[in-house]
């Protein structure tokens, strides 16, 4: 069992940026993979970004290439989501997941964050 807690989420206007932080309870296998999810507007949750635990393979949606980075701090054991040119189709709760298949289906992750908002104003 991982627990995982976000942190980081706000309020901001357009074009501002705020940067996530994800915290795993334990280290994770080197197969795993995390990757950050919002809803989409009355939809189950997208992803849009993910990268391998052990670094490297970063992935992200075309909706928010070159604004989003997600990285990874090994020694503090986290993950974050930096999020620049934030746009008001950003606002959503932000969840982390890590699961231990290479992919942006959210039915691959297995542990789940309880989520950060995120509210970007025009």
């Amino acid at each position: 069992q991982v627990e995982l807690v976000e942190s980081g989420g706000g309020s901001v206007q357009s074009g501002g940026s705020l940067r996530l932080s994800c915290a795993p309870s334990s280290r994770p296998f080197s197969r795993s993979v995390y990757g950050w999810f919002p809803p989409a507007p009355g939809k189950e949750r997208e992803f849009v970004a993910l990268m391998r635990a052990r670094g490297g393979s970063e992935f992200y949606a075309d909706s928010v290439k070159g604004r989003f980075t997600i990285s990874r701090d090994n020694p503090k054991n986290l993950v974050y989501l930096q999020m620049n040119a934030l746009k008001t189709e950003d606002t959503a709760v932000y969840y982390c997941a890590v699961g231990s298949e290479y992919s942006n289906k959210p039915t691959a992750y297995d542990y789940w964050g309880k989520g950060t908002l995120v509210t970007v104003s025009s």
